[in-house]
């Protein structure tokens, strides 16, 4: 695979990084991003859809004749929080960044849709099939996958598998990680509201409180791993919000306690929610208040499939060497929507080393920049990807 014009393309590529890094926008919002991403496929004369879920942009690039297709997904979207770096392509919108590399996967992405139109344009690509460029809005939080998916993505785009790929601090620059079956968590959300009777503090015993059912309930929640789940599943109940009261010498009324619930397997998250309701009426019963238990369900677990990742790691070994080929490492406790595409299609989600993330530099740090030392790999690996995958002759 000869890629002679890499380095031009990865500077041009940069560049587009750091515009993009520079109008960073949130979920469903990314309108200037989603029309950046737009010109950049059409110039490239691909088959382009936009508007899908929203703001989400999918492209078509076709391969000689050959009969399967793979999706190749990025996201777009931006993080709520106020960026503290001063280089020159900082968030030029207050209490938006990217802070997690929307930016560096979009642009990459991008570039490797170039990569293999000039490859094929040459008639240097190795490769007979359909490539789907997924770029999609909303994965921070808001379930972007979930909603390109209903709206028929796959039925509109039919692929036989999909690949994804997230930068990753902390990871030697240009390495790449490719974990077979569960890679990020299940991410699901909790609210609890205790309801009392308030009372003086002075005279407790004329009222119910709140506050100590709330403090018993936190503590039985940690129960709930230890005691309903088998010890070789990995799985974390976490409560990190407990309001209450605003007075010194009154119980108050409502403590409103919430949290996240992870693990990486779909039927434990309904083991954990029943738990979860178990206790909520146990400590309702002992402690004469009235509980009420919002369980949302989020992203389900990321599952890396047998086949995609074999070829991602025979890959990741011709496009960065074997030493640099990463296959022991634990999955995250993070959650990512991709597990919405991988669920219907056989799918691998990859970590590209983003280096050591020292000086605050990790994902959703405000100090946070994307290494655009890396951009070269990932576009390799995208263009090596395909043609592993779609391989003529095949």
């Amino acid at each position: 695979m000869n890629l002679d014009f890499l380095p031009e393309l990865s500077s041009r590529i940069a560049t587009l990084r750091r515009d993009l890094h520079a109008h960073p926008e949130l979920a469903f919002e990314e309108t200037r991003t989603a029309g950046v991403v737009a010109a950049q496929l059409k110039r490239l004369g691909l088959e382009v859809f936009e508007g899908i879920a929203k703001t989400g942009v999918v492209a078509r690039l076709k391969l000689g004749d050959g009969p399967s297709a793979i999706g190749l997904r990025a996201d777009m979207d931006a993080l709520p929080l106020p960026e503290l770096n001063t280089f020159p392509h900082r968030s030029r919108h207050e209490g938006r960044m990217h802070a997690c590399g929307h930016d560096g996967h979009t642009a990459m992405l991008l570039g490797a849709a170039e990569a293999l139109v000039r490859l094929r344009d040459g008639g240097r690509l190795n490769a007979s099939g359909t490539v789907y460029f997924i770029f999609q809005p909303a994965e921070e939080h808001e379930g972007g996958g979930r909603a390109m998916v209903e709206e028929g993505l796959f039925e509109r785009f039919p692929m036989q598998m999909v690949f994804g790929l997230h930068n990753w601090p902390g990871l030697p620059a240009g390495s790449l990680a490719v974990i077979e079956g569960p890679v990020m968590a299940g991410a699901d959300r909790f609210e609890i509201v205790i309801n009392a009777r308030g009372a003086h503090a002075a005279m407790p015993h004329q009222g119910t409180d709140a506050i100590l059912a709330g403090a018993e309930l936190v503590q039985a929640v940690q129960s709930l791993v230890s005691r309903s789940i088998d010890p070789l599943d990995a799985a974390v109940v976490s409560v990190t919000r407990f309001q209450a009261g605003h007075a010194d010498n009154i119980l108050p009324e409502q403590a409103v306690l919430g949290g996240t619930v992870r693990c990486f397997r779909p039927e434990l998250q309904d083991v954990l929610e029943a738990g979860l309701a178990r206790i909520c009426t146990g400590i309702e019963t002992t402690h004469r208040v009235r509980i009420e238990l919002k369980y949302e369900r989020g992203y389900p677990p990321t599952i890396n499939a047998a086949e995609p990742s074999f070829i991602c790691r025979e890959v990741a070994r011709q496009v960065v060497g074997g030493e640099q080929v990463l296959t022991h490492l634990k999955p995250s406790m993070g959650a990512e929507d991709f597990a919405y595409l991988a669920r219907v299609v056989p799918g691998c989600y990859v970590w590209l080393g983003n280096g050591p993330g020292e000086g605050g530099c990790m994902l959703h740090s405000p100090r946070y920049d994307f290494n655009d030392g890396i951009i070269a790999t990932g576009i390799r690996y995208w263009v090596r990807l395909v043609e592993k995958a779609l391989e003529a002759g095949k």
